[in-house]
């Protein structure tokens, strides 16, 4: 049997590009090479495409250097089907043609995105109209699970249970800020935690205890997204994370992880430098599984997977809560619809290991693409016989205008 070839496309304009280059890494690793051809797609910073062996290694990112022996600049085929990553070769001598070649060509996309240009739907977009099989949730699921303001809108509507909080825009806070900060102290109090609307691995994000460091905190996060969520905070909360797998009807939840902060909240630096930066999530320090009573895992585990179904989601995601030992509140923080490291420790934790995990992955983007293309797309009405140039017959058959 012939192997799948299998592109991990990773990279792109993000301010996570390099969390997704360690996650991409880790995942081409544990791909079996007896069913697969790993086949890496890198997204530099300004948006170019590279294909390569040598995209394999971590070292080629430090610097990356595209003239490096055996990279590729390549841009994907958008013919349905195609799959065909292309290559534009200069001709031999004066007269020679450039020539559109393959350099390669992929049976099923595996997004290892993190953040903006990858995770937010707009890569999954790309891919839909490419009538491409592909890892991760979906259009709809990836945009809601980046933005968090409307992430927070949507749960709230679905009856899930969420911390206060407020957004604000840039423009409206440049032009009013002590207005905002009166707001925000009136309606949420302290400690309030800021975080850009569009980002991930905690970057641009803070808490603050009093007005001076919610200033500071305000323009850090506006430094990164026009729009900024401000979320009531607690005062020792515990983080707790659950990843769910699945697609459709097919959903598990995983154990769950209890993360080991010595802030007020996990940072960057804690998230994906604490072992050297080279295990991304997978090195961070946590407890697994987490030390919590039965009824608090099972309702965690629960919640995990109603989101999951709410959103349709597809893949491996992770959702982080936020657990009240004071109160005893349990409120969701966010959904990762790809999380750091494709949360593998925490399958491996449920006896899935990572090259299983990737089969898995790549077995629901293949069913959802069967399913997808079971849907009608050639329905047909008699609508253009009856349309003018001239306004005629509008589309909805409204009588045009004599003059």
């Amino acid at each position: 049997m012939a192997k799948k070839q299998l592109g991990v496309i990773f990279g792109s304009r993000s301010c996570e590009r390099e969390v997704s280059i360690i996650s991409a890494v880790q995942m081409m690793r544990h791909a079996d090479p007896e069913q697969y051809d790993v086949v890496p797609v890198y997204i530099d910073e300004h948006g170019a495409w590279y294909t390569g062996e040598p995209l394999k290694d971590i070292r080629t990112y430090t610097p990356f250097k595209p003239e490096t022996p055996g990279i590729t600049k390549v841009f994907l085929d958008m013919t349905p089907g195609s799959g065909a990553l292309l290559v534009l070769e200069k001709g031999k001598g004066l007269f020679g043609k450039t020539e559109l070649k393959a350099a390669a060509r992929v049976d099923v996309f595996v997004i290892v995105m993190h953040g903006m240009n990858g995770e937010d739907g707009t890569l999954q977009g790309m891919l839909e109209l490419a009538n491409l099989p592909y890892t991760s949730s979906g259009v709809g699921a990836s945009a809601l699970g980046m933005d968090k303001i409307l992430m927070k809108q949507f749960f709230r509507g679905g009856n899930l249970p969420v911390l206060p909080s407020e957004w604000y825009t840039r423009s409206g806070y440049e032009a009013g800020a002590d207005g905002i900060l009166d707001d925000i102290e009136k309606k949420l109090g302290y400690p309030v935690y800021t975080k850009p609307a569009n980002l991930g691995s905690s970057i641009g994000v803070s808490r603050a205890e009093n007005r001076e460091q919610l200033k500071e905190a305000m323009s850090l996060a506006f430094q990164y997204d026009r729009r900024v969520l401000v979320e009531k905070g607690l005062t020792k909360p515990i983080e707790l994370n659950c990843s769910v797998l699945g697609y459709d009807g097919e959903v598990e939840a995983s154990p769950i992880e209890m993360p080991v902060s010595g802030e007020d909240t996990l940072t960057f630096s804690e998230k994906y430098l604490a072992g050297g930066g080279s295990k991304g999530m997978a090195s961070l320090k946590r407890i697994l599984p987490a030390p919590i009573e039965d009824e608090l895992r099972d309702k965690i585990q629960e919640t995990s997977k109603t989101i999951f179904r709410m959103m349709d989601c597809k893949g491996p995601v992770r959702i982080d809560y936020m657990y009240d030992r004071e109160g005893g509140g349990l409120y969701i923080t966010e959904i990762n619809t790809i999380p750091g490291s494709l949360a593998f420790y925490l399958w491996e934790n449920a006896g899935l290991p990572y090259r299983k995990l990737v089969d898995k992955m790549v077995a629901l983007a293949e069913q959802a693409h069967r399913d997808k293309n079971q849907d009608n797309f050639a329905y047909t009405s008699d609508i253009l016989k009856g349309a003018a140039l001239g306004g005629a017959k509008g589309s909805k058959g409204t009588k045009g205008t004599k003059m």
